[in-house]
């Protein structure tokens, strides 16, 4: 079942090592089939180094094991509840890099200081509210899948495809499971070079409009010219 879906997803995951992105079995990524409604996700706690496709969970949009011996991720909850209201995405990413992360445990958005950020952001990366006490009780994976769908009540996800779970860490996501991913490595770039940019000056400011517009708009949508052509 879904042997392509789930060779990209075991690709994707793998990708978060080589990237560097994860440490121990501390990350996921999902992918969809979106015509079936099913959900293929990294199993929990696998070792990366002993990781295979034939590994990956199989699971419907309510979280019921479809196919595989494993159990699927912990944060099975979360990209489900991204998949039912983001009906665009076709991967999710999540992991704990640390440069997301100090931003994630300093509650703070990543606001968009330069053009590496806006090529795949368009504008700040948000950082939600935290988790309440109920929430983190009665059902904390969902709950914390909610709380980024709350966050992005007034944002465009295809337009911010990352988020920051304030105590947590980020969430990424995009067309396919290798989009996450690529999300996800801009993320943590940016992160760290945001960090480094107000220790060394603490008053900037965003980037101007224009310059945003330009850089996001020239790899995205129906005026993009970034990069070749595909021949028709």
């Amino acid at each position: 079942m879904l042997e392509e879906l789930k060779k990209a997803v075991w690709q994707a995951n793998l990708e978060l090592q080589r990237q560097g992105l994860v440490l121990l079995t501390w990350g996921n990524v999902s992918g969809i089939d979106r015509e079936r409604g099913l959900v293929v996700i990294k199993p929990s706690g696998v070792p990366y180094d002993v990781l295979k496709a034939e590994h990956m969970v199989v699971v419907d949009l309510e979280g019921r094991v479809v196919e595989g011996k494993l159990n699927p991720s912990s944060d099975t909850p979360t990209h489900l509840e991204l998949y039912r209201n983001f009906e665009k995405i076709g991967g999710v990413a999540h992991t704990h890099s640390s440069w997301a992360c100090v931003f994630a445990q300093a509650q703070r958005s990543i606001p968009c200081l330069g053009t590496t950020q806006a090529d795949t952001f368009f504008g700040p990366v948000p950082c939600t509210r935290l988790l309440t006490r109920e929430e983190i009780e009665r059902e904390y994976e969902r709950a914390t899948g909610r709380v980024i769908v709350e966050c992005f009540r007034d944002l465009d996800y295809e337009a911010i495809p990352g988020v920051l779970v304030a105590g947590h860490g980020p969430f990424t996501w995009g067309k396919d499971p290798m989009d996450a991913v690529h999300a996800s490595v801009v993320l943590e770039e940016v992160a760290k070079t945001t960090y480094y940019a107000l220790l060394l000056n603490p008053t900037l400011e965003s980037i101007p409009r224009a310059l945003l517009e330009k850089h996001f708009f020239r790899k995205h949508g129906p005026g993009a010219y970034y990069g070749q052509r595909r021949e028709t």
